[in-house]
Parts: structure tokens; C-alpha cells; sequence
């Protein structure tokens, strides 16, 4: 009886040891599963590290160096880059009055969900926007024999100039005495972008008389918009633009990337029928600084009646086939292996022999998606060849080697130049202040037309990588 007594009791024992065993392996489970719900649900510090990054990439696209798509989904991380030394401070401005203490871990919750949903079209904006989804080209091959389309607002005075006294900034102020501008701006631009509209009305795009009587007209090419609902009252928009600055173009097409070769032709037809006598046009985007004045400087001794084509020129560029491309062309829509010399879209300046020249030869020439390359196809049928000029710089400002310790933003660069390409609103504001003030101390410049720097890219090299696309480059090296 003792014996099996004891037995039971050493039973016992044995079995009260793997009891606690267990217990602590269950406990143990318990403890790391509890710590795995906080780290997922936010609660932990290393979070707001990743929340610190994030706005500092946010700040980033404020400044202008990672484009505008990146802080469109969580705007509270781009409103104050530089609160990142009190992370709760945020959670708690969005929070619920009630329930103090639970504040920063509810907020931390739904920070973790909106970086979450972020991380999606953070990786989608890094990779450029897939282009056969948005663009049907069956549907295009099919509707590209369509090339007239309803004038719908128009500016048929726009090049009647008679003798009246008009004022103006950079030396405007005598009498115009010839019935056509001297130069016409024509400025590519959609329905929504009034803003950059403005700044170029009210930088270098300004009407009115230069030295010497020299006239300068603008006036803005535009379609219908694809999507009429993100622009409420749009037509009415235009309308009252058009009633107030007497600039607008409209066209019944849809204001899309490959219809701009419809907004080509239309306007060189416009060009033909309303400013026939115009001596030189200059065309380019809404997004662009322009040194009119240099571009003066160098129409002086041209002669209007003459083919003249001059930008910045691409050569031997191959078609993209990539699909993720903006510039996406399949072969069954061009199937050579390198497009004709063209200039890049930022701005060129043409002679108005060229431009009604252009205008007949553009309506022999199949329609293709791209302008900028169609208006080359144009050009190689009448035989004209582009010139390429360093003042024009749709690709930005290289550094150049003389002077590397400057910043390419330096007004004493743009002093020199004739057109510079990516530019936000706010950067043309800038420039356009900063090169028209008194105060502003350059180099000594020995005649007009003296290039104070050693740019590292010469005349001849202007070939196009076989597989980038020019408008994807940095327009600014360092800030």
C-alpha cells in the first residue's frame, strides 16, 4: 500500500511539472501573438518612422522634385513637412473629442490603413502611366481620316493691328504701324489650367508693342475636355475668358495627348485664314519660360519670307514600344525604325512663310498621335531642316562646367536662354520677377549674343535615346 502510494504521488509530480510546462509555452504563445497585434495595428514607435518618411517624400513633391501625383491621396502628410518631431500632434487633430487617452492609438489605426492605401499608387506613379488602356488606337486608326472640326470660338481680330497706342512691360510703348503682329505666341494649354494661363499673360506672354514697333499677339489653343464633369461650367469658363482677354482658340475635338496633332493642324489652318501676314510665330506649351526678348535678339536680320525653323531638335529618335510609355507607338501605326528630325514641343520659332507652308503640306501628311513628330514629317515633305539652337532647352539646364558651383535655377542662367521647359506656376512667376529686376547682377556682357558658360553638350549632339523619353528628364539638376 505505501509502495503504490508513492508511486501515485511521483505520478503526480511528473504530471504537475508538465502542467507548468505547458502553461508557460501557452502563456509565452499568448504574449507573442499579443505583440504581433500591436505592431500590426500601429501602436508601436517604429511607425511613426515610416509616417516621417512618408512626409518627407510628401515635402519633396511640394518642392517640385518628384512631380504632383505623389501627395494627392494622403494630403495631411504633404501639409507640414517639417512636424515630424511631434508625430501624435496629428492624430490628434483628426480624433474624436471623447476618450482621450485612446486617441493616438485609435489615429495610429488609421494611419496605418492610409499608408497601407498608399503604398499602392506610390509604386503606380513611380512607374509611367500604361498607355493602351487609355488610348484605344483601333478607334483612333479609324477616326484619324476626321481632321476638320468646328472652329467654336475664335478670335478673328486677333492679328488686325492699327496704329493705336498699346502699353506693355520690356520696353513696349510706341505706336504700332503695320496691320500684322511683328510675332505671334500661340500657348497649348486645356480647359483647367486658367491658372497657368494667367501667369503666362502676365509674364511672357504679355501683348503689345516692343522696341522698334515690334508687335507681339498671344493666343491660347484649346479642345473640348475629355472629362467634362472635373470641370463644372467649363464652356461657360472659356466664354467669359474669351469675353475678357480675347485669346482663346476652342476647338470641337477632345483636348487629349494624341489629339494634339489635331490642335497642330488646326492652328496652322487658322494661321492661313486669320494671320496670314504674321512674320513669325513662336509655339509652345503652357509650362515653359520664355526669354521673348532674346528670341527677338535673334530674329533680328531674318527674313520672314523665308523658311526658318529653329528649337530644340531632335535627332535619330527611335519609336518607344514600350506600352508602359507615354509615347507608345506600335508598329502598326509607324512601322520605320527612326522618326524624321523634330523639335521638341517645349517651343520652336518659325517664320510665317514656314508656318502657311506647314499648313499645306500638314494636310497631306497621315495624322500620327505625336505632334511633335508629325509636325517633323511636315517639315521633311517640303524640305525644310530644322535648326537647332542652344538657347532652347526642352530637355533643362545641364550644369555647366565653368561654373559648377552655381544653382541651375540662377536667373543669370535663364538670362541667357530662350526657352526652358517644366516649369510650375509659381517657378515662371519667380523667374519672370527675378530677371526683370533692377537689382539683379550678372556677368558683364560683352555683346547680345555672348554665351558666358561652356555648356557641356555641343551643337551636334542632339540625338535621342534609343529608349527615353525626353520629358521624363529633370529640368533642374540641384537645388
Amino acid at each position: 500500500m505505501l509502495k503504490r502510494m508513492l508511486t501515485m504521488r511521483r505520478i503526480f509530480h511528473v504530471k504537475g511539472d508538465v502542467m507548468c510546462t505547458i502553461l508557460l509555452l501557452v502563456l509565452f504563445c499568448l504574449l507573442l501573438y499579443a505583440r504581433q497585434v500591436v505592431l500590426s495595428s500601429g501602436w508601436d514607435k517604429p511607425v511613426w518612422k515610416l509616417e516621417i518618411h512618408g512626409s518627407t517624400s510628401a515635402s519633396r513633391t511640394l518642392l517640385g522634385t518628384s512631380g504632383t501625383k505623389g501627395g494627392q491621396e494622403s494630403p495631411e502628410f504633404a501639409s507640414s513637412p517639417t512636424e515630424h518631431k511631434l508625430p501624435p500632434c496629428k492624430p490628434q487633430s483628426k480624433s474624436k473629442p471623447p476618450q482621450p487617452k485612446s486617441k493616438p492609438q485609435v489615429k495610429s489605426k488609421g494611419k496605418s490603413k492610409s499608408r497601407r492605401k498608399n503604398v499602392v499608387p506610390t509604386k503606380a506613379a513611380g512607374k509611367p502611366l500604361p498607355t493602351m488602356p487609355l488610348f484605344d488606337f483601333e478607334g483612333y486608326l479609324r477616326k484619324k481620316d476626321n481632321r476638320d472640326f468646328k472652329l467654336l470660338i475664335d478670335q478673328p481680330e486677333k492679328c488686325n493691328i492699327g496704329g493705336v497706342e498699346e502699353e506693355g512691360g520690356g520696353g513696349r510703348g510706341s505706336k504700332g504701324s503695320t496691320t500684322a503682329p511683328y510675332m505671334l505666341i500661340a500657348v497649348k494649354s486645356i480647359a483647367a489650367d486658367f491658372d497657368k494661363r494667367q501667369v503666362v499673360r502676365r509674364t511672357w506672354g504679355k501683348e503689345g508693342l516692343f522696341q522698334n514697333g515690334v508687335s507681339i499677339r498671344t493666343v491660347f489653343l484649346l479642345g473640348v475636355p475629355r472629362n467634362q464633369t472635373a470641370l463644372p461650367l467649363w464652356d461657360r469658363l472659356l466664354t467669359y475668358e474669351s469675353q475678357t482677354f480675347r485669346d482663346i482658340l476652342l476647338w470641337d475635338f477632345e483636348d487629349t495627348f494624341f489629339n494634339l496633332t489635331l490642335k497642330e493642324t488646326h492652328f496652322l489652318k487658322w494661321v492661313n485664314s486669320s494671320c496670314p501676314h504674321v512674320k513669325f510665330i513662336f509655339k509652345g506649351d503652357a509650362d515653359v519660360y520664355v526669354n521673348v526678348e532674346n528670341i527677338l535678339e535673334m530674329l533680328q536680320g531674318q527674313k520672314p519670307d523665308e523658311d526658318l525653323f529653329v528649337g530644340d531638335i531632335i535627332i535619330h529618335a527611335k519609336p518607344i514600344r514600350r506600352r508602359s510609355s507615354k509615347y507608345y507607338v506600335p508598329e502598326s501605326i509607324y512601322g520605320a525604325g527612326l522618326y524624321p528630325n523634330y523639335a521638341g514641343g517645349g517651343g520652336f520659332v518659325m517664320s510665317g512663310h514656314t508656318a502657311r507652308r506647314l499648313s499645306s503640306s500638314c494636310q497631306q501628311v497621315e495624322l500620327f498621335p505625336i505632334d511633335d513628330v508629325f509636325l517633323g514629317m511636315c517639315l521633311q515633305l517640303i524640305g525644310v531642316k530644322p535648326s537647332r539652337h542652344q538657347g532652347f532647352r526642352t530637355f533643362g539646364i545641364p550644369r555647366p562646367s565653368a561654373a559648377p558651383h552655381l544653382q541651375t535655377f540662377d536667373p543669370c542662367f535663364y538670362r541667357e536662354l530662350m526657352v526652358v521647359h517644366s516649369l510650375s506656376v509659381p517657378q515662371i512667376w519667380l523667374m519672370w520677377n527675378l530677371l526683370h529686376d533692377p537689382k539683379l547682377s550678372c556677368h558683364n556682357r560683352t555683346s547680345p549674343t555672348s554665351w558666358p558658360f561652356k555648356w557641356k553638350e555641343s551643337m551636334g549632339e542632339t540625338e535621342a535615346e534609343e529608349t527615353t523619353d525626353y520629358d521624363e528628364k529633370q529640368v533642374f539638376v540641384t537645388h
